[in-house]
């Protein structure tokens, strides 16, 4: 892969830690915050994935989104990961304002990536079939599941020093897997790249 290649990622690291470094005002303004979405504050629903609550809850994000491209770039087109990327960050917005609303406020970018990993797991399924990617698979699936029946991961936890809402990954994964199956569904109508 070359380095021109990596410009998406750039871009999103690139963001992430110039919100982060903007200070703590900027993050209370565009976290994910339910009673101020009913005053029309609409675009929490898309800046509150960018901020995050510390340094070292940005360090993990960042983490993921070098780790997923360097896996799984070449699985779709630029094009295809905004999609997924906006899939993601949809279905979790609909999953928080439909089956949580519970919940006060959200800051952070993991539930993206997992939308991104759940696609990024589907193309491999779909092209190669290999017993690594399965099991690769199954140990995302079984994450997810674990979180919903046990809780965050205990490493997650501790790292976090603050609550980890698992549904988002969830809803960030079903996203993904949407956006990605609609995708490979278009190549192989076309016959061509995504």
């Amino acid at each position: 892969m070359r380095w021109r290649d990596w410009w998406l990622p750039i871009a999103i690291a690139c963001t992430l830690i110039v919100v982060q470094a903007s200070g703590p005002e900027l993050a209370s303004a565009w976290r994910y915050e339910r009673s101020v979405l009913v005053t029309h504050e609409w675009w929490r629903l898309l800046t509150g994935h960018l901020v995050h609550a510390d340094i070292g809850h940005l360090g993990w994000n960042l983490f993921g989104v070098v780790l997923v491209w360097w896996l799984f770039a070449n699985q779709y087109t630029v094009t295809g990961w905004i999609a997924i990327l906006l899939a993601s960050t949809i279905a979790i917005d609909v999953g928080f304002l439909t089956l949580m609303r519970e919940l006060e406020w959200y800051v952070g970018f993991s539930g993206v990536l997992h939308g991104m990993m759940a696609a990024g797991l589907l193309a491999w399924l779909v092209r190669a079939r290999d017993p690594l990617t399965w099991l690769v698979a199954l140990l995302f699936a079984a994450k997810l599941i674990w979180e919903h029946l046990v809780g965050p991961l205990p490493l997650a936890a501790r790292s976090m020093g603050m609550p980890v809402i698992h549904e988002a990954h969830t809803y960030g994964a079903l996203g993904g897997l949407l956006a990605g199956a609609l995708l490979l569904a278009r190549q192989a109508r076309r016959h061509t790249p995504l």
